[in-house]
């Protein structure tokens, strides 16, 4: 991968990381349009670690309130009750089941559930969910309302997004909304969510990568992780506006075409349809 394959998967990743339409997919089918291959699982998880800096910076009072507010619960200098201080268990409880998933099914994360047939089936079946879900759910439930059960079914449709399609933001804005969970709600707790889960899944890619001596671009995937960072922040802040505004329909069919046009690129074998098929 050269710089500039590196600077077109960078924007990719910004652009996409935080949109419900899957950056993963995103990632590979460009990859491999361009030339540089599927840039494979470790690359999409290092250069998310840029657009959780996005996230990081763009949520910062936020996130510093519920980290003080959640060390001063364990301290007993703050009730454990008290809102902020529940967001961090919340979001600490529904960071579980990816990591676990994760862990159990890391070699077919790596391979199988990579080809394109797959990605394309899951992108247009989570589009109608999402559609389905945004015109379905109450959107009544504030963030102040999450339960913990409503934790843990943020926390499994999450790990979903472990297949390419699915999209993290995509898996959790949907189930957030068939919870009852307002858009922006249900937006605000996924972004929350996915940071413990790709910072801890992106350094723990740097660190296999280093062990094992892979050769990894390490100049590209920088450039790419840099982009990805400050496209990133303009995409969450573009999304938070929004969608206080409008539905998730615009998303809906994009996906629904996107999924339309990877099964014709499999079809005309620019892509192949499983992981480890070459192409024809």
């Amino acid at each position: 991968m050269g710089l500039a394959e590196a600077v077109v998967l960078g924007l990719v990743q910004g652009l996409t990381e935080f949109l419900p339409i899957s950056s993963s997919a995103h990632l590979s089918v460009t990859g491999q349009l361009i030339g540089a291959g599927d840039p494979g699982a470790a690359f999409t998880a290092i250069s998310q670690l840029g657009t959780e800096a996005a996230v990081i910076i763009y949520f910062r009072r936020d996130i510093a309130r519920i980290v003080s507010r959640w060390v001063g619960s364990l301290a007993g200098r703050v009730p454990r009750g008290d809102p902020d201080a529940r967001m961090g268990w919340l979001v600490i409880l529904g960071s579980i089941p990816i990591g676990v998933f994760g862990l159990l099914f890391k070699d077919q994360i790596e391979t199988v559930l990579r080809g394109y047939l797959l990605t394309a089936t899951t992108l247009w079946v989570f589009a109608l969910l999402l559609g389905w879900a945004d015109r379905r759910g109450a959107k009544e439930r504030e963030l102040t309302q999450l339960t913990w059960k409503h934790g843990i079914l943020f926390g499994l449709a999450q790990s979903l997004a472990l297949i390419p399609g699915v999209s993290r933001s995509g898996g959790t804005i949907t189930a957030g909304l068939l919870l009852g969970y307002t858009r922006e709600a249900a937006a605000r707790y996924s972004f929350l969510l996915a940071i413990p889960a790709v910072v801890l899944s992106g350094f723990f890619q740097l660190y296999e990568e280093v062990r094992d001596g892979a050769s990894v671009p390490w100049s590209a995937t920088i450039v790419a992780t840099a982009i990805a960072f400050v496209v990133g922040y303009a995409v969450i802040a573009w999304l938070m506006r929004y969608i206080t505004t409008h539905s998730y329909k615009p998303f809906v069919v994009y996906r629904i075409v996107l999924a339309a046009v990877v099964y014709a690129l499999v079809a005309a074998a620019v892509l192949p349809p499983f992981h480890d098929l070459p192409l024809g």
